[in-house]
C-alpha cells in the first residue's frame, strides 16, 4: 500500500497470505451462495399479499421476516467460532445444506405458522452462508485483490435489491408463490456441488483445533433469541412498559449472565473476549452497529416516504430506494484508491461524515420534495458508505490470522445485525411519537384516530377530506424527517468512534502486507 497501515507485532494469529487468485468455479460458487442469501428477503417480501391470501395469518406475516432475520443473527458468532474451528468448507456446506432443507420445507408449508417455522430453518442456514463468505472472500485474496471480491460481493446485493422485487412479484403473479422458494433448490444444488468440488483450504496445524464450545453456542443462541425478540415484538405487540417487554429484557440480561459465565469458563469460547479488547475491532464493531441503526431510515422508511408522502407507486418507491445500491458497490471498488493513500481508518471517517452530511440534507428537502431529490439523496448516500464499509471490512480481516478471521468476521456482520434490529425499534419509535403527537394536535377533522389506521388511511387517500389527507401526508414528512435526524446521528456516532476508539493505523499483520 501506498501509506502503509501499521504492522502488528507478533502474533499467535499470524495465517498465511493466499499465493495466488482462486478458481472462477470458487468464486462463482461464493457469489451464488451469497446471492441465495440476498434475494431472499426482497423476493418473498414481494409475494406476501399472495402468501397470506393462501395461508391466512396477515397478524403475524411479518414473522416471515422477523424470524429469518433473528436466526441469521444469533448464528453469526457461533459460526463464524465454528469456521475458525473446523474449517470454512464444512461450515458453508452445512449451511447451504440447511437453506435449501428450509426452503423445501417453506414451498411445502400448509399455514402461516409452519412457514414462519421454515424460514426460521432457513435463517439458521443463511448465518452460516452471510458469514462464511465474508470470511473465505479474506481467506482466498491477498489484501490488494481484496477490494475487487468485495465489490463482487457488494454487487450481488445491490442486483438482488433491484431485481429481487420483481422476480419474486412475477412467480407470484404467473406461477405460485411456492416457487419462490423452489427455485432456490436447484441454486443451491449448484452452489453445494461447486463448492464440494472445487473449494481446497489450506492445511492447518492439528494443535490449532480445540473443543467445541456447544454450550456456549447453545447460550449465544438462546440470548440472542430472547433480546432480539423482545425489540422486534416491543411498541408493536405489546408496549415497551408492558409485562411481556420487560419479561423478556430480564430473561435476556439474565441469559447474558450466564453466557459471560460459561464462556469465561470455555477452553474455546463461541464469543472470545479478545474480541472487545482489541482497540481495531471493538471500534469496527462498534461502527458498524451504528451502520445497521442508520440504514433503517433509507432501506424501511423511504419507500414509505415515497408513496405516503411523494405519491409514487410500489415500483416508483422501489427505484427511488434502490438508487443507492448502485452507487455503494462503486464506491466500494474505488474505495481501495483512497485508503492506500489515507488508511483504513481515515477512508471510514470520511466515507460516514460524508454520510451524516446527506442523511441531514434530507431534512432539508423543500415540502412537497419532486421525485428526484429524495432519489439523489439516496444516490449520494450509497457512494458515502461505500466508502464506509469496505474499508473498515477488509481491513479489520486483515488484522488477524486465518484462526480469528472467521470469529472477527461474525463479530462486525453480527455487530451490524443487531444495530439494525435496534434501529428498526428505536427509529419507529421516534416515527410513532411524531405521528401520534401530529394526530393529537391536529387543527383539522376526519383523521384516523388510531396509529394503526393511518397506514389504511394513506392507501384511500381520497376517501379523507382533502384537509386531513394533507394534513395526514404533511405528519407523515415530518416523522420521517425526525427518523433521518436519528439516522445522522448515528452517523455522527460512527465518526466519533473511529476518531476517539481506532487506531489511526490498522495493526495489519505482515503477512498480509501483499
Amino acid at each position: 500500500m501506498g501509506a502503509r497501515e501499521g504492522t502488528a507485532g507478533t502474533a499467535q494469529t499470524t495465517g498465511t497470505a493466499p499465493a495466488g487468485r482462486p478458481p472462477r468455479a470458487v468464486v462463482a460458487s461464493l457469489m451464488l451462495g451469497m446471492a441465495l442469501v440476498a434475494l431472499e428477503g426482497t423476493v418473498v417480501a414481494t409475494a406476501v399479499p399472495q402468501i397470506v391470501g393462501d395461508l391466512g395469518g396477515f397478524s403475524v406475516f411479518s414473522w416471515l421476516f422477523s424470524g429469518y432475520l433473528l436466526a441469521v443473527t444469533v448464528t453469526l458468532p457461533v459460526y463464524g467460532k465454528l469456521s475458525d474451528t473446523l474449517g470454512r468448507k464444512p461450515v458453508l456446506l452445512f449451511g447451504i445444506g440447511l437453506f435449501l432443507v428450509g426452503s423445501l420445507l417453506s414451498a411445502t408449508a400448509w399455514n402461516m405458522a409452519a412457514l414462519i417455522a421454515f424460514r426460521i430453518v432457513q435463517g439458521l442456514g443463511g448465518g452460516a452462508l452471510q458469514g462464511t463468505i465474508q470470511t473465505l472472500a479474506a481467506d482466498l485474496y491477498p489484501l490488494a485483490e481484496r477490494p475487487r471480491i468485495q465489490a463482487r460481493m457488494s454487487t450481488v446485493w445491490a442486483t438482488s435489491a433491484v431485481t429481487g422485487p420483481a422476480v419474486g412479484g412475477l412467480l407470484a403473479s404467473y406461477a405460485h408463490w411456492r416457487w419462490i422458494f423452489l427455485v432456490n433448490l436447484p441454486l443451491a444444488a449448484l452452489a453445494l456441488w461447486m463448492i464440494s468440488r472445487h473449494l481446497v483450504e489450506p492445511v492447518r496445524s492439528p494443535g490449532r483445533r480445540g473443543p467445541v464450545d456447544w454450550a456456549g453456542a447453545l447460550g449465544v443462541f438462546a440470548c440472542g433469541g430472547v433480546l432480539l425478540f423482545a425489540l422486534v415484538q416491543g411498541g408493536v405487540a405489546w408496549p415497551w412498559l408492558s409485562a411481556p417487554s420487560l419479561g423478556l429484557f430480564a430473561a435476556g440480561a439474565l441469559l447474558a449472565a450466564v453466557v459471560v459465565r460459561v464462556e469465561r469458563r470455555a477452553e474455546e469460547p463461541i464469543l472470545p473476549g479478545w474480541v472487545w479488547r482489541r482497540r481495531t475491532i471493538a471500534a469496527v464493531n462498534l461502527a458498524m452497529g451504528a451502520l445497521g441503526l442508520l440504514m433503517v431510515a433509507p432501506m424501511v422508511f423511504m419507500p414509505t416516504y415515497a408513496q405516503s408522502v411523494l405519491g409514487l407507486g410500489p415500483v416508483g418507491a422501489g427505484l427511488v430506494m434502490s438508487v443507492m445500491t448502485l452507487s455503494w458497490p462503486i464506491s466500494a471498488a474505488l474505495s481501495q484508491h483512497v485508503y492506500r493513500r489515507i488508511g483504513f481508518r481515515n477512508t471510514a471517517a470520511l466515507g460516514i461524515a460524508l454520510a451524516a452530511a446527506i442523511l441531514f440534507s434530507f431534512t432539508l428537502l423543500p415540502y412537497p420534495a419532486r421525485p428526484w431529490q429524495p432519489a439523489l439523496i439516496m444516490l449520494l448516500l450509497g457512494g458515502a458508505l461505500g466508502l464506509f464499509q469496505l474499508p473498515l471490512i477488509v481491513g479489520v480481516q486483515s488484522t488477524v490470522g486465518w484462526a480469528e478471521r472467521g470469529t472477527t468476521t461474525a463479530s462486525v456482520l453480527f455487530c451490524r445485525q443487531v444495530g439494525q434490529s435496534i434501529g428498526a425499534a428505536l427509529l419507529a419509535a421516534v416515527a410513532n411519537a411524531t405521528l401520534a403527537a401530529r394526530l393529537a394536535d391536529a387543527p383539522v377533522a376526519g383523521l384516523p384516530g388510531h396509529l394503526d389506521d393511518v397506514a389504511k388511511a394513506l392507501e384511500r387517500p381520497e376517501l379523507l377530506p382533502g384537509a386531513a389527507a394533507a394534513y395526514l401526508r404533511e405528519a407523515v414528512a415530518a416523522a420521517v424527517e425526525h427518523i433521518f435526524l436519528g439516522a445522522t446521528a448515528a452517523a455522527v456516532a460512527a465518526l466519533l468512534i473511529l476518531l476517539l476508539v481506532a487506531p489511526r493505523r490498522f495493526p495489519v499483520l505482515p503477512d498480509q502486507e501483499q
